[in-house]
């Protein structure tokens, strides 16, 4: 099921939040509205900036600008899930910060595991190393190899000292 907006900001093309603009709306960024997930669940997300080579998926951090940035090693800051193709930071789109998501892991991945950043900017797996941890984040599925698996997000950020 794609994510599409219940909320209050119906002016993305389409209605869906997969939607990506050329030229990043700075009268949205950092603008929230609500919507379904991958899982027909409510969910919540949050309109920012790309990043060079963001896909469906990539993990990001993001700042008070809503700029963004592939999670990163030692990465500190609130994280999203990139719902669309933003791989510019001239482009805007939707991130999801609530709800299950299709994300971006890496190698394998077991089924309810904590999730961190693991080998490779903007990705996520349950083999993180110290300190990228990232809070309020799951795998709901498993993998055997690398894949774009639904992953459960609440509000999730990283602060360079769990996990």
């Amino acid at each position: 099921m794609s994510a599409y907006i219940t909320g209050p900001i119906q002016s993305v093309s389409g209605g869906t939040l997969s939607a990506v603009d050329a030229t990043a709306d700075t009268s949205k960024l950092g603008k929230r509205v609500y919507g379904l997930d991958a899982t027909g669940n409510s969910a919540e997300f949050v309109y920012l900036k790309g990043v060079t080579s963001t896909i469906v998926g990539s993990v990001v951090t993001f700042d008070e600008a809503g700029a963004t940035a592939l999670i990163a090693a030692n990465a500190k800051g609130p994280v999203a899930v990139a719902m669309g193709i933003v791989d510019s930071s001239t482009k805007g789109g939707w991130y999801g910060i609530q709800g299950t998501f299709p994300t971006d892991v890496v190698a394998s991945c077991a089924d309810n595991a904590n999730l961190g950043r693991e080998t490779t900017d903007g990705k996520v797996g349950d083999g993180f190393a110290s300190g990228d941890l990232i809070a309020n984040f799951y795998s709901r599925n498993s993998t055997t190899g690398a894949a774009v698996i639904n992953c459960q997000l609440d509000h999730g950020f990283v602060n360079d000292t769990m996990g």
